[in-house]
């Protein structure tokens, strides 16, 4: 198994955080991850528990497929989205702290295949990286959008 948080405090309120992220995932997403080349909803309507999209990624030069779902919802506190055929799961906790909001995201991989066992400690190492820049993509996109000024 392989997982990884990273944390960030975005100068925003979260109801404006979760919008950004939650709301207006299908617009943002490939934005703070641009490793997402393309993203397509295979549900209508808002996120949902339930809700599935489809994306394609170039990671490291890798191009990937793959369907993910909403598995829980919970308004201005967390959004989790998980593999439906890769054992992946996301997620991005929202925490009020003085008017502005602590993102948490985490990912877990829950099996590596075993073509990839022996390069478990590299992936580590690219799930950490990951997972940081998302939280920094993240803030700066949301900070500049949301009209804070982003900090370093």
């Amino acid at each position: 198994m392989v997982k990884s948080q990273s944390s960030t405090l975005i100068r925003c309120p979260v109801s404006d955080v979760f919008g950004f992220v939650v709301t207006d995932f299908v617009r943002n997403y490939p934005r703070w991850s641009p490793e997402v080349q393309k993203l397509t909803p295979l549900s209508s309507g808002p996120l949902a528990v339930g809700w599935k999209a489809r994306q394609v990624r170039i990671d490291q030069g890798r191009r990937s497929e793959a369907d993910f779902k909403v598995i829980a919802l919970e308004p201005e506190r967390r959004v989790c989205f998980k593999g439906i055929k890769d054992p992946f799961e996301i997620n991005y906790f929202f925490e009020p702290q003085q008017g502005h909001t602590r993102l948490t995201f985490s990912f877990e991989l829950a099996k590596l295949n075993f073509a990839m066992r022996p390069f478990e400690k590299l992936i580590r190492v690219a799930v950490k990286d990951a997972t940081e820049r998302v939280v920094r993509d993240l803030r700066l996109l949301a900070e500049r959008e949301l009209g804070q000024t982003p900090t370093d």
